[in-house]
């Protein structure tokens, strides 16, 4: 598979760097030099100094040869115009494009149906303000990712000390729990984990675990991490992804503060808000804070665009009262450290692009795909066909690789936690969680075995 991406940002970069990985064909084009130097240092793909919207360095990439385009520069204008030139040069190559800006909302169906042809249009806007109203779903959870239209949720959580399941044999937690679960993975001092039913949880571990969404609060009560609905919201951050979240908790009825220090910008969100508080001040200031109940609040969500202010206004939030923060971080390296400080829920938006980019380069017919957080696994969710070789037999005896599990089976509707003596049929819906390690294992049997989409 070769694969074209414009932009070596640090979207770019990722993908590039989990393609390469995988030994896809890569080429990266961006017109910074020494962004250019970076990637050509650090990962092993061809790098192309120019513009990528322009139709010479294109076919100099190799574009109509090229399965897909990743247009994913920060310029909307550059991005559009790449997929143009693409779907000029090489109709056939699938181009997916980052687009961020909300003028272009209305627009995205356009873009698909005419030109440029764009196959998927991703706003990473869009995405981190899903994943925000999935982590509030689930409060007690540090990552929650959803599939069979949300029935069936990938949940992640700490294990704290003094928990009453700490120690217990996993073979054994769906009799402790009195719910059907099933644990995919376990991250374990930065090493993830995919345990068997002899392994044991013990405190500090997250744990990673499957479960229908009727079932969820057993499993959260057991773990002691169940927690009331979210009611009552501060957003402190008045950008284009705190207006769109502001917007978003509003139709949920969902009592909203928003806090801005732009005067300006405070009023352009009064004219399009019905019933969001919205306040001018500086969201870092702990009077301010104090005075509008800042412990009152079941969530606190910091989107401002300096990462330090975020961590700062997150863990002041804490420390006055709130039971719940949500963070916003864009440097990726910050993520590891997050837990050690208390910052347990914290959102990307650039892994939110790349968990959308994912599922759309993936090879076989691939419904969805997210990345976890720490970047060493991935969930697939696709279609079984018939002329799989996992299909008709126990799962214990298929070929999934180790470092893989199945993870969830939709039959018609009709959701199963599987066992080793599951069976897939066909058309089955499945839910794969795999290391990074196996991906491309686990891509084949999707390909050969299953479909090559």
């Amino acid at each position: 598979m070769k694969i074209i991406i414009v932009g070596a940002g640090q979207v770019g970069f990722h993908i590039a760097s989990r393609l390469a990985y995988e030994n896809k064909d890569v080429v990266v084009i961006d017109t910074d030099p020494e962004a250019i130097s970076q990637v050509s240092e650090k990962i092993d793909v061809d790098v192309i100094v120019g513009s990528g919207s322009s139709p010479l360095t294109l076919e100099e990439a190799g574009i109509k040869e090229a399965e897909i385009l990743l247009a994913v520069t920060d310029s909307d204008e550059t991005n559009l115009v790449a997929c143009l030139m693409a779907d000029t040069i090489s109709p056939a190559t699938k181009k997916l494009a980052r687009i961020r800006k909300k003028d272009y909302d209305a627009y995205h169906q356009i873009f698909q149906d005419a030109p440029p042809h764009i196959d998927t249009v991703i706003n990473p806007e869009i995405e981190v303000v899903k994943t925000i109203e999935r982590f509030m779903s689930v409060p007690g959870a540090v990552d929650v990712g959803e599939f069979a239209d949300g029935r069936l949720k990938l949940v992640g959580i700490l294990m704290d000390k003094g928990a009453r399941l700490a120690g217990v044999r996993l073979s054994d937690l769906s009799d402790k729990i009195g719910a059907r679960t099933l644990v995919a993975a376990v991250v374990r001092e930065g090493e993830t984990i995919i345990p068997r039913g002899d392994d044991r949880l013990y405190p500090g571990d997250l744990i990673y675990f499957i479960s229908e969404e009727s079932g969820l609060g057993n499993i959260l009560k057991a773990f002691n991490k169940q927690e009331k609905p979210i009611n009552r919201a501060m957003i402190v951050g008045g950008g284009r992804i705190g207006l769109r979240l502001a917007k978003a908790l509003e139709r949920q009825s969902i009592y909203t503060k928003l806090i801005e220090r732009s005067p300006a910008r405070c009023s352009e969100i009064v004219e399009q808000m019905n019933k969001v508080l919205v306040i001018q001040g500086d969201g870092s200031d702990q009077s301010l804070l104090q005075e509008e109940n800042i412990q009152d609040m079941d969530v606190v969500v910091t989107l401002t665009d300096d990462e330090e202010t975020n961590i700062l206004v997150s863990l002041l939030a804490k420390k006055m009262g709130t039971r719940k923060t949500i963070t916003k971080l864009s440097k990726f390296g910050y993520f590891s450290l997050m837990s050690t400080i208390g910052l347990e829920q914290v959102v990307n938006p650039r892994l939110s692009a790349i968990n959308t980019i994912l599922q759309h380069i993936r090879r076989g017919k691939v419904l969805s795909a997210r990345t976890m957080t720490d970047e060493q696994a991935e969930v697939l969710e696709a279609i079984a066909l018939e002329t799989s070789d996992i299909v008709g037999k126990p799962l214990k005896r298929t070929a999934i690789p180790k470092g893989a599990l199945v993870i969830g089976i939709i039959r018609d509707n009709e959701i199963e936690i599987p066992s080793g003596d599951s069976i897939i049929r066909p058309n089955d819906r499945i839910i794969i969680f795999a290391k990074r390690q196996v991906i491309s294992k686990i891509e084949k049997i999707l390909t050969v075995k299953m479909e090559f989409f």
